[in-house]
């Protein structure tokens, strides 16, 4: 699973990852970043974009169907099975652009946390 949000250690939600093995930082590239206040939602963006950074972590079949119910998936977000940034397939949970289109631009494809 590739987080990038509020699923990030240190950030409020990272305790739906408790018993999921932290397998290090990642990126993910052909996505745009958008702060919502009090989460971030990625989407997938044609073309040359910055790269989204967050961390990759390896999470069982119960866990992943409860983060599934965490993100709204499939109606909030949905889960798509992605290639990384020079590394592995892993989970990522993307918005649609209609959601974000009057949430600010994450330029730098770094969420620090809620606003």
């Amino acid at each position: 699973m590739f987080v990038y949000g509020s699923l990030k250690r240190q950030q409020a939600n990272h305790a739906w990852l408790d018993g999921a093995a932290w397998l290090g930082e990642a990126k993910l590239a052909c996505v745009q970043l958008f702060d919502l206040g009090p989460f971030p939602m990625a989407v997938p963006s044609p073309g040359e974009t910055p790269l989204l950074y967050g961390e990759l972590y390896r999470v069982s079949g119960p866990m992943l169907e409860r983060l599934d119910r965490f993100e709204g998936a499939p109606r909030l977000f949905q889960r798509h099975w992605l290639e990384l940034w020079q590394g592995p397939f892993a989970w990522v949970y993307l918005g649609r652009a209609r959601q974000v289109r009057h949430s600010p631009l994450v330029a730098s494809g770094r969420w620090q946390g809620a606003r």
